[in-house]
């Protein structure tokens, strides 16, 4: 479903057995490489979700270094794991780039967690899409323009709904308005996870 040029809505993509098998995926991505709570650049405020991340390359924030891409998780020093074959399968099949993805976010919502309207432009490339995968509970998913005051519309993204960003709204402003705490029961102890594709750089 094409939602505005570039921005495609794939619901229910994943189903039931397709998301319980990413979630043990993600849960064994998580104890390789532990959440922690990225901080914003200026302030040194916390996030309100958990991350962590798998691929060669991992998102990072902090008040000392921004934004930014890293080989190593921020705490322990470790390299990254590599992204699963289920999550790499749905960027296959959905981004329409011909190259695979450098990093994958993995973000955990719980019921209070939210995620104020940004866009994706710390990579060097924008000709690659990001693919976002929805695990768990639902969220209000909010997409605008290229402009921060451009009109916004919202989304409930449901567990195995995907989003594709790219071409036209690869630089949209979006967000999480909140997270509609048990409705789901994929995440032990309930919570939304969301995994984002991307490609980095430009070689």
């Amino acid at each position: 479903m094409l939602l505005a040029p570039g921005l495609v809505y794939a619901p229910g993509f994943l189903d039931a057995a397709a998301q319980r098998d990413m979630a043990a995926d993600i849960a064994s991505v998580v104890a390789q490489a532990p959440w922690f709570v990225p901080r914003m650049p200026r302030t040194g405020r916390a996030f309100s979700v958990r991350m962590t991340n798998c691929g060669e390359l991992g998102w990072v924030s902090d008040q000392a270094g921004g934004y930014r891409y890293q080989v190593a998780h921020p705490e322990t020093g470790r390299p990254w794991p590599p992204i699963p074959a289920s999550v790499l399968k749905v960027w296959d099949e959905l981004s329409g780039h011909p190259r695979p993805p450098q990093a994958c976010l993995v973000n955990f919502y719980d019921g209070a967690a939210r995620m104020g309207a940004h866009q994706d432009r710390d990579e060097e490339d924008f000709s690659a899409p990001v693919v976002s995968i929805s695990l768990g509970d639902t969220c209000v998913f909010r997409y605008g323009g290229e402009r921060r005051r451009d009109p916004s519309k919202k989304l409930e993204l449901v567990s195995g709904d995907v989003v594709v960003l790219g071409g036209a709204s690869r630089l949209i402003f979006h967000g999480v308005d909140k997270v509609l705490g048990g409705s789901s029961r994929l995440a032990p102890g309930g919570g939304r996870i969301n995994l984002t594709l991307r490609r980095v750089g430009r070689a």
